[in-house]
């Protein structure tokens, strides 16, 4: 699946703006390294089967790939180094289901969205203490797990409990993933996630995960660049271009309806 080739430098690179016969700009076989957690499925996850890192994403960037002829790396990074290394330059663009804010634009620069999400609540499948923020937040003795600095993070202190990021009721993880292995073992309650990571968990572990309560928020998903990259313009172009001809309709059908991850 991932295409291969590292890039040395790219900031300081013009891009080459031939065009397609679909109008896209045909960047001349770039190199570019893309960086993701892979811990959002089914956005981007780890096959358990082959072991390999597949989802909705990763077939969303190979198609951009093709489209605008660039070659891509993948490396993978902790949530809370990503978006400060994307910045730094160590990555040309950042994938990781990653909401589009307006603090965050002060350290990179976002392409257009290309999904919408909201905010929902994650719990154990036989949770039957809360069924929405409310009633979560009634009861001191129940945790939500968060990352820190990240949407989920935010709605967690803001939306469900009181305003106070230091309140003792978030605990904070490194990944998602750990978040969401903690809740699996009862050490929290509740794990905040846009509404295509929790669905996509509770469609692959039946009987292990529901969503409880309505969405928290709406936000709109998208990728991330070093301030100043070439790359915004022509990706944005060709997110235009998979939205207008349905390609990213058939790959939300394909990850969020048809695939299983134990199929």
């Amino acid at each position: 699946m991932k295409l291969t080739v590292l890039l040395a430098g790219l900031a300081a690179v013009a891009l080459t703006t031939v065009a397609h016969a679909d109008g896209l700009p045909d960047l001349g076989g770039k190199a570019i390294t893309v960086v993701t957690e892979n811990a959002y499925p089914p956005l981007q996850f780890v096959d358990p089967k082959s072991g390999q890192p597949i989802g909705w994403e990763y077939d969303a960037m190979a198609e951009i790939a093709k489209r605008l002829n660039l070659k891509v790396t993948y490396q993978t990074s902790s949530w809370d180094a990503m978006i400060p290394a994307v910045s730094q330059g160590q990555y040309d663009i950042g994938m990781e289901g990653i909401t589009i804010r307006d603090d965050r634009k002060e350290k990179v620069d976002f392409s257009d969205p290309y999904m919408h999400s909201e905010m929902l609540m994650l719990v154990r499948a036989d949770e039957s203490r809360f069924t929405d923020a409310k009633s979560f937040a009634a009861n001191p003795k129940l945790l939500v797990a968060a990352q820190p600095g990240t949407t989920p993070f935010y709605t967690a202190v803001y939306d469900v409990l009181d305003g106070n990021e230091a309140n003792p009721r978030v605990k904070l993880f490194e990944t998602f993933g750990a978040g969401l292995q903690a809740l699996k073992a009862g050490d929290v309650d509740l794990v905040l996630s846009d509404s295509t990571a929790a669905k996509g968990y509770v469609a692959a572990n039946p009987g292990v995960y529901k969503i409880v309560g309505g969405p928290l928020g709406a936000e709109d998903f998208g990728f991330i660049f070093p301030k100043g990259s070439h790359l915004a313009a022509p990706i944005n172009a060709a997110i235009a271009a998979l939205k207008a001809d349905g390609t990213f309709d058939a790959l939300t059908k394909k990850w969020f309806l048809d695939y299983k991850m134990n199929q």
